[in-house]
């Protein structure tokens, strides 16, 4: 009931002090403002490649391989895996699509500077293989025509790829005849044509860098591995596709979470300086009443939780504020970056989640609190004596 008491003179005096504690929720704010965004940035990528990579979609590369880009697969290798064990079929025959991947530059939109793209070749079955595709916009590529389909975070990143447009790639001009999305993947980074006509235009020949398969169930992934890997005639790697992008992205993601949350705390110690000088001048206002009220009886306990529960306050409302500005300003928000794994262009967009917001709103509150741990210590042994004579 003392501690009640005290919080409640506590809140009361707020007013009395608003600026000062304005300034200690904007501080807080400002820092729960960096850690959401840079989680929602993490979050977004990682739903672009979780999006991507399915449990029961298989992707082959040459063994040894970092990724594609570093893969090369013979046509005779790509006829082996068509037949393995644990691939699934239908009238038309394996769910498979052998595919090419290059690099091509096309410039940002904004600075005008060029960035690596994903070229994909793909087989006529690739669309069945990723589960969200649809095409927005235009229509498919024709099979055997310099055309191409682009998806929509490409389109929205990079210049000269919009519908009706002709574009440049290697020594051919190819023609943009639609736009395409895949709830938000990496896929959608990518511009997509035939296989053949790719492999012909970059002399090529027969080769490819991936396979990709539909498999029976998520766990025909070690029944086809096995069948493989014991094949002499090749030489690959197979992984899930889910297992496969999470590990392409894996510094990237380490990398953006480490650098963001190094930030944030480094803010977070200015938020917290402010956070304490809110509360020694909420202790200097009060010190009349924290005098009288030990003199009356009241413990050290009800002074110091008193503080706390101010200074925790004062961090759930920077907390909330932090993470609506966020909101406002990231949810949604597309942007691209450069994966250093696979040296190409990832478009992703931030996702504010809740799970995001609740860890800025608890770094708040713990921003608050041990803002408001010495003030409140000294307040609750204050000498009643020094405090009286304040009067």
């Amino acid at each position: 009931m003392q501690a009640i008491s005290v919080i409640c003179m506590n809140l009361k005096s707020v007013p009395g002090r608003l600026a000062a504690t304005l300034v200690a929720v904007i501080g807080i704010a400002g820092v729960v403002m960096v850690l959401v965004a840079t989680l929602a940035m993490s979050q977004g990528f990682k739903a672009a490649l979780n999006v991507a990579g399915a449990a029961d979609v298989a992707v082959i590369v040459r063994g040894g391989s970092s990724g594609e880009l570093a893969s090369t697969l013979l046509s005779a290798e790509a006829k082996v895996i068509e037949d393995a064990p644990g691939i699934a079929r239908d009238a038309s025959g394996p769910l498979v699509s052998p595919e090419a991947y290059v690099l091509v530059d096309l410039p940002m939109r904004g600075s005008g500077t060029a960035a690596n793209v994903p070229f994909r070749g793909v087989g006529p079955r690739a669309m069945a293989l990723r589960s969200h595709f649809k095409l927005v916009s235009g229509r498919l590529f024709r099979p055997g025509l310099d055309e191409v389909i682009v998806g929509r975070g490409a389109a929205s990143q990079f210049r000269g790829i919009q519908v009706g447009q002709p574009v440049r790639f290697g020594a051919k001009q190819w023609d943009v005849v639609g736009v395409f999305e895949d709830q938000g993947s990496v896929t959608e980074s990518e511009v997509w044509t035939d296989v053949h006509v790719l492999q012909a235009s970059y002399r090529r020949g027969s080769s490819l860098q991936s396979v990709r398969a539909q498999l029976l169930a998520p766990q025909a992934t070690e029944r086809l591995m096995q069948a493989l890997m014991t094949d002499p005639r090749v030489n690959v790697t197979v992984a899930t596709e889910k297992a496969f992008y999470s590990e392409q992205s894996r510094a990237l993601v380490t990398l953006v979470t480490t650098l963001g949350s190094a930030i944030a705390f480094i803010m977070g110690i200015g938020a917290v300086f402010g956070a304490v000088n809110t509360m020694y001048a909420a202790v200097a206002a009060r010190t009349r009443e924290i005098a009288t009220l030990r003199a009356l009886g009241f413990g050290g306990g009800a002074v110091l939780a008193s503080v706390l529960v101010e200074a925790a306050l004062i961090g759930i409302a920077g907390g909330v504020l932090g993470g609506l500005l966020a909101y406002v300003g990231f949810d949604g928000y597309r942007a691209s970056t450069l994966n250093f794994q696979t040296f190409s262009q990832l478009t992703f967009a931030f996702r504010v989640t809740p799970a995001v917001l609740g860890t800025g709103i608890v770094y708040a509150v713990a921003l608050g609190l041990v803002g408001g741990l010495w003030p409140g210590y000294r307040a609750a042994h204050m000498s009643v004596t020094a405090g009286l004579r304040s009067l």
